[in-house]
């Protein structure tokens, strides 16, 4: 029998994608093909000096962020599918062939990631028996291991507590997904089985069995000096399912949860974002990054929304930090997020934009005031100053040297992105899904952004962003919000201070300069 998830049918492509994402990381590091396991092979099989190398340990980490980058998209969207789904009953509409064929499709993908999420759980499990390594550096890898697994074993919980739990709860849903569908290698019964493994005590006490073991040996992770591992710490730490586990008695803690999702629906997932949230608004709303532990210190403000709205201008580049937020502290640097100003129905009618055929579908958006234009876990969409603006800091930057020519190009290609899925790859040089700094990185296409290379891959972040608004950067610091209080002496300067230091310095490396 498994030990922390019943075990399901596993998507070979999904399978395929994974491991060949590991070999390609423990290759880039130097090491031997045949230490190039996939990722989910337990580490008690293996001879003491490949299951304790730290580089390889650190590409398993790697390649573990790539899948729960994919486990947080794929709860986005599987919310915002529901909501539409619901929407649909509601008003007495028969689901179409294209409903159902991505209904299969996403259950699918949710059955695939489970499995390559119950092999990790189970991977390094055998370390909670083993003595620690005298060596600190074996030490920190066992450390690394075993957290790599709890953290994987919570994402499950996550998982179900966050999307399964509320297609099950919707007996039309429930059904159909439970009648399983073979041209997706669905099994039959899978929202069932997924309840019970939910649900299972003998689950739940490996899981805490975990959880003793992480606080006892595990959260100097969260200290470290090393990302990687400062990530895994906070990937258990953050998780809704960590916090609620330790909370509740073990006997407790099945009922209790699935008594919670049985009164939660979606709309709750969206609104409930007040300050001092409830115990059930922790479980849903941090899982899938919609809902946070409290509002931004600009939120709900109209004076500074009014300043804000004020000062944009059609093309300025949004960058927002926003700590209570799960997700903001695995974005390294400074700024969490990026975002694109496509401005006015008058600023478009006045740059003869506004009948242009890109802009055209997103009409009526614009004109109800999504100007907005940012790559979320659940795809690239519009959204309102105002829905923006729930954040703790926010700095606008505008290009010094753009004409109206380069302005339309900028907002159009910024519109051609829009609708397109999130990139948990991270590629900024990939072309069908997005992540919020690749947004900017390709509505400024002739700027030369400052990037990293991260598994293989060109990797953009909000402070390679930023960069560009130190020193001799292409653009200007319109407005600066830091902590809540705007900055008007120096913005410029007081942005370069908050970004990491490493970044700083990067960005007097040598541009090329490329006109906008």
């Amino acid at each position: 029998m498994p030990t922390w998830i019943v075990p399901m049918m596993l998507n070979a492509t999904l399978r395929l994608r994974l491991a060949t994402l590991a070999v390609t990381v423990i290759a880039s590091l130097g090491l031997a093909p045949a230490h190039a396991d996939v990722l989910d092979q337990p580490v008690c099989n293996l001879p003491d000096d490949v299951r304790y190398d730290r580089a390889r340990m650190g590409a398993k980490v790697m390649a573990f962020q790539v899948l729960t980058e994919e486990a947080l998209s794929l709860r986005a969207r599987a919310i915002t599918y529901l909501k539409y789904l619901e929407e649909k009953q509601l008003f007495g509409k028969a689901l179409l062939g294209a409903d159902i064929r991505r209904l299969g499709e996403g259950a699918a993908e949710l059955v695939a990631q489970r499995q390559q999420l119950w092999h990790l759980a189970e991977a390094h499990e055998c370390w909670l028996d083993a003595s620690m390594p005298r060596d600190p550096v074996q030490a920190r890898v066992q450390a690394m291991g075993v957290t790599m697994s709890l953290a994987a074993a919570l994402t499950l919980y996550d998982n179900y507590a966050a999307a399964v739990a509320l297609y099950r709860d919707n007996r039309i849903l429930r059904d159909h997904v439970n009648k399983g569908d073979p041209g997706f290698h669905v099994p039959r019964g899978e929202l069932r089985r997924s309840a019970i493994a939910f649900a299972s005590a003998a689950n739940r006490a490996r899981v805490r069995r975990g959880i003793e073991w992480y606080e006892k040996y595990g959260r100097t992770l969260a200290t470290s000096d090393y990302e990687d591992e400062r990530y895994l710490a906070e990937l258990v730490e953050q998780s809704p399912a960590y916090r609620m586990i330790r909370k509740l008695r073990p006997l407790d803690y099945a009922g209790h949860v699935l008594g919670l999702v049985g009164t939660v629906s979606t709309d709750v997932l969206r609104d409930v974002s007040n300050e001092g949230v409830n115990l059930s608004s922790m479980v849903f709303g941090n899982v899938v990054g919609l809902v946070e532990s409290r509002r931004g210190k600009l939120d709900d403000n109209p004076a500074i929304h009014d300043a804000v709205t004020a000062q944009l201008k059609a093309g300025d580049v949004l960058l927002e930090k926003t700590p209570f937020r799960l997700t903001d502290s695995f974005i390294p640097g400074h700024w969490g997020h990026a975002a694109v100003w496509i401005g006015t129905e008058a600023e478009l009618r006045e740059l003869g934009l506004w009948d242009h055929p890109v802009v055209l579908p997103h009409q009526q958006a614009i004109a109800d005031g999504h100007g907005v234009v940012e790559a979320l876990r659940s795809g690239v969409e519009m959204n309102t100053m105002a829905h923006f603006l729930n954040v703790d800091d926010l700095a606008v930057l505008r290009h010094r040297t753009l004409d109206d020519d380069a302005r339309r190009e900028v907002i159009l290609q910024t519109l051609r992105q829009v609708g397109k899925a999130y990139d948990f790859n991270f590629d900024a040089q990939s072309i069908d899904r997005i992540v919020c700094s690749e947004l900017v990185y390709h509505a400024y296409g002739n700027v030369p952004w400052p990037t990293d290379r991260k598994l293989g891959r060109v990797v953009v972040s909000p402070d390679n962003i930023a960069q560009q608004a130190v020193g001799d950067g292409r653009f200007d610091v319109t407005v600066l919000y830091h902590d809540g209080e705007r900055i008007d002496q120096s913005p410029g300067e007081a942005l370069a201070k908050l970004i990491e230091p490493r970044v700083v310095m990067l960005a007097g490396s040598g541009a090329d300069q490329v006109s906008p």
